[in-house]
Parts: C-alpha cells; sequence; structure tokens
C-alpha cells in the first residue's frame, strides 16, 4: 500500500472492511474476532498499530516479527480458527512508525474463532447466536443459486397446471407474438428452466423456482418449510397490527393477495408522465416493492418475508443473498439476479421488467408520491423502505384523494369501487394502463371488469383498443 492510499485509510477510520487494533503488548484476542467476521463477511484489512481513532501509535520494531509468527501460528490451527486459514501479515513503515496489515480474504466458508461464529456489522464484530443468522451466512457461501436445486420426485401432479392458461394469457398480453402461447406446458417448463438436472446424481426434475412459482401450497411447505409473506398495517396498533395477511402459496397468486392489501391500506396520487397520460404512484410503486420481495428473496432461510405499512412508511423485508451492506447507491447499482430463472419467468409474464429497471422507477416515482426517496438497504435481509405522507389522509377510501367528493356504492366492494372511479376518470384506459396504475395482475383486473360489467355498472363502446369504457351508473352520491 502506498503512504497516500494509507492516509486514506486512517482518515476514513474504521468500517465494515477496515479495523484498527492498537496492539500494544501484544495481540489481542479480538483481532482473531475480527478475522473470523471478515472471513464470514466480504472480507477486511486489519492494521495492527493503529489507534481506533485512526491515529498511528506503531508498533515496535523489533517486536513485529514475533507478532507476524504468532498471527499465523494462531489462524493456521483449527482449535483456533475453524475451518483453519493461512494468512499472510505484512510489515509496513507509515511515518516512521512501523505496523502490520493484514488482508483477510472472504472465504467460500463459514468460520468460527473458539467455538464462536462472529459477523460482520458495521463496524463490529458480533456474535452470531439466531439460527436465522447462521443460515443467512451458509445461504450467502453457497455457490450455486438455490432456485437451480433440483427436487426429482416432485412432478406434474405437484403443480397448479390449472395457472397455465393464466400463464399464457399474461405472456401473449405482454407480447402477442410470445411463443408461449403455442407451447405445451412441457415445453413452457422447460423454455423457462424450471426443468433441471441435478449435477451430483444425473436426476433430471423440476426445480425449487418450479415449485415456488407454480407449486401447491402443501408441496412449497414441503420443500420451502419456513416461507412465507406476512404482511401487516399498523397504525393505531403499532406494537401489534390493525390488519394481517399472511401468505404462503404460489408467487404467481401471491402478488395479487399483497397487492391488494397494499392498495386496501394506501392512498393513491395520479401522475402525468412524459407521454401525458395519467399514471397511478401508487400502483407503480406497490408493483416495484413486491416484486422486489418476492422476485429476489432467498427462499431457504428461515427469515420470515415482511410487507409492513405503517403512518409514515411501508416497507418490506426478505431474506437475501448479501453482495454488500448498507444503504444503496442507485446511481452505482449493478443488477444483479438473485433468482435469474424467477426473474425470467416473472418478465416473461408482466411481473417484472428489465433487471435493474425497479430501482430507477421507484427513485423517480416515490419523490413524486411522498415527497422523499425510498430507501434500499442491502444486507442478509434486504429492505425497502417507502415514505408515505402525513398529510395524506388514510380515512379516505375511494381514488385515494382527500379531497374526493365520491364515496363507495354500498353494491360493490372496496375494490370494484375503485376501479369504476378510476374507468370514470379515465376511460380509454387499457387493461396494461389499469394494472400499473391499480397496481393489480392481469387477472384481477379482468376479473373486476367481468364482475362489474355483469352487475350493469360498466359497459363497453367501440374497439378493443380505441374504444371506451362507459360507467353505467354513477357512484357518486
Amino acid at each position: 500500500m502506498t503512504h497516500a492510499e494509507l492516509k486514506t485509510i486512517f482518515t476514513i477510520g474504521e468500517t465494515i472492511g477496515v479495523e484498527f487494533k492498537r496492539c500494544g503488548n501484544g495481540i489481542d484476542k479480538n483481532t482473531y474476532e475480527t478475522v473470523s467476521s471478515f472471513l464470514n463477511r466480504f472480507g477486511g484489512d486489519i492494521f495492527l498499530g493503529v489507534e481506533d481513532n485512526g491515529n498511528v501509535s506503531g508498533i515496535a520494531e523489533n517486536n513485529v516479527p514475533n507478532l507476524i509468527k504468532n498471527f499465523i501460528t494462531v489462524v493456521s490451527n483449527p482449535n483456533n480458527i475453524s475451518p483453519a486459514v493461512y494468512l499472510v501479515p505484512k510489515h509496513l513503515e507509515y511515518e516512521g512508525k512501523h505496523i502490520i496489515h493484514i488482508r483477510v480474504p472472504p472465504s467460500s466458508e463459514v468460520h468460527s474463532y473458539k467455538g464462536v461464529i462472529y459477523d460482520r456489522v458495521g463496524d463490529s464484530d458480533v456474535k452470531v447466536k439466531s439460527t436465522n443468522h447462521i443460515a443467512g451466512l451458509y445461504i450467502r457461501k453457497q455457490n450455486i443459486y438455490t432456485e437451480k436445486r433440483v427436487y426429482p420426485y416432485v412432478t406434474e401432479t405437484d403443480l397448479r397446471l390449472d395457472l397455465m392458461p393464466l400463464v399464457r394469457r399474461y405472456a401473449l398480453n405482454r407480447d402477442e407474438k410470445h411463443p408461449w402461447g403455442k407451447m405445451s406446458d412441457q415445453d413452457i417448463f422447460r423454455s423457462a428452466g424450471l426443468i433441471g438436472k441435478d449435477a451430483e446424481n444425473g436426476k433430471e426434475g423440476f426445480n425449487l423456482a418450479a415449485v415456488m412459482l407454480l407449486g401447491r401450497d402443501e408441496v412449497i411447505k414441503d420443500v420451502c418449510p419456513a416461507y412465507c409473506t406476512d404482511a401487516l398495517m399498523r397504525r393505531v396498533n403499532v406494537d401489534r397490527y390493525d390488519d394481517r395477511l399472511i401468505v404462503e402459496t404460489n408467487l404467481i397468486e401471491s402478488y395479487d393477495l399483497l397487492a391488494q392489501f397494499a392498495v386496501k391500506h394506501t392512498l393513491d396520487k395520479f401522475h402525468l408522465d412524459e407521454d401525458n397520460m395519467r399514471v397511478s404512484l401508487r400502483g407503480i410503486i406497490i408493483r416495484e416493492v413486491l416484486v422486489n420481495m418476492l422476485m429476489h428473496r432467498e427462499f431457504t432461510s428461515p427469515f420470515r418475508a415482511r410487507f409492513i405499512i405503517e403512518k409514515e412508511k411501508m416497507f418490506s423485508e426478505n431474506a437475501n443473498r448479501a453482495e454488500g451492506h448498507g444503504l444503496l447507491d442507485p446511481k452505482a447499482i449493478s443488477p444483479n439476479p438473485k433468482n435469474p430463472i424467477i426473474a425470467g419467468f416473472m418478465r416473461n409474464i408482466w411481473m417484472a421488467d428489465q433487471l435493474g429497471s425497479g430501482t430507477k422507477r421507484l427513485n423517480h416515482y416515490v419523490p413524486l408520491y411522498s415527497g422523499s426517496l425510498p430507501e434500499m438497504i442491502d444486507g442478509d435481509i434486504f429492505k425497502i423502505i417507502v415514505p408515505l405522507d402525513d398529510d395524506y389522509s388514510f380515512d379516505a377510501r375511494i381514488g385515494g384523494n382527500k379531497a374526493s367528493n365520491k364515496v363507495p356504492n354500498e353494491a360493490l366492494n372496496e375494490a370494484l369501487n375503485e376501479a369504476l372511479n378510476y374507468l370514470d376518470e379515465n376511460p380509454t384506459a387499457t387493461q396494461k394502463q389499469m394494472c400499473n396504475d391499480l397496481g393489480k395482475s392481469r387477472a384481477t383486473v379482468q376479473r373486476m371488469l367481468k364482475d362489474l360489467q355483469n352487475k350493469g355498472f360498466l359497459e363497453r363502446e367501440g374497439a378493443k383498443k380505441n374504444g371506451r369504457w362507459i360507467v353505467k351508473q354513477d357512484v357518486v352520491k
């Protein structure tokens, strides 16, 4: 390291990847705790002879060789660091003082010191005790995507084949020439990468991605016993919740259920986009938050994913194979799919867009919705925080506008009232626009339109592409 590089490090201070040790009479045991935590996290640099505040106190020159020898002896002994490692400290001089630099690379294994596992959180070494935390460490060390894990004994009878017509319709709605429209179920499974081969025994079968996307609830529970998404709304009873939804079904239907919960407990604001089209800010934001939570989570983790709506914010939390730690910079994000098979499937059926676009959309639309930027925090638990506008009254039930004079029609439920009000204001809206603006899937929108027409509240006038919706019964009393 150059003098300039060292000066910069000492000026910045301790971080998730930098640790200073005074090292007076010898190497303290907490140095080896840091070695363990760096091995278990992203690696890092330890500097012996440097105070916590970055001041270089130095080490006696004649003591440096012994310290290096002792350090190597400790870390290479499996009774101390397990599994043992071989690290080579370097003797450096900085402004006339002697220091020791130890570069600790990230490891593909989980290491302990004296039988205790440590993890690096911020600039601290933390003892790992909880099962969830330990599981997160092992998940991060895996060198394959867990969604590719093959289950040879899972057959088509274990999947929700009744969802396949819906999958085809979604794909064709996205692209009228989509090849899935004419494929058999088996061909779609192979095209989407839902069938793989176990490299160890050569057996072929459905993988974890197939089970999570299309599996029957009981099969999902067998494969991933801890799989669950817990949706909570808590504004009055902040210690527990005012409303709760537990979702334990396939990812396709999970999105619909969670989106309906989010729409029920948040209000909407509309915005004119660059094409002068009226778009629902809530619909866009909810879609990006929920799709990210469903698509990129680590399904083998025992951590229960959560979607929580509070007075001042809504946020999602899900297990994650972390590649970094802390607040993400939207300008510096390098898109990396955690579950590329699941992500590809969702893109084919409209639920997701191109990788990385969700972050950009959140940073564009959340400030328009609430006046503040969202936060995306990377770690073993990935978190998205969307601030909510306090001035937006949650007492309003229709259209999301606190100044609205529209009240629910008692003959319709809340979702149908919202759809009817939307079409009253946007008579030329397409089904795709309704999906985006209302935060609902294409199947849900189609079902609502059919229901409204059957009940006599709605009629369609004109052609499919250039026609308009006619609200037959006024919802404004």
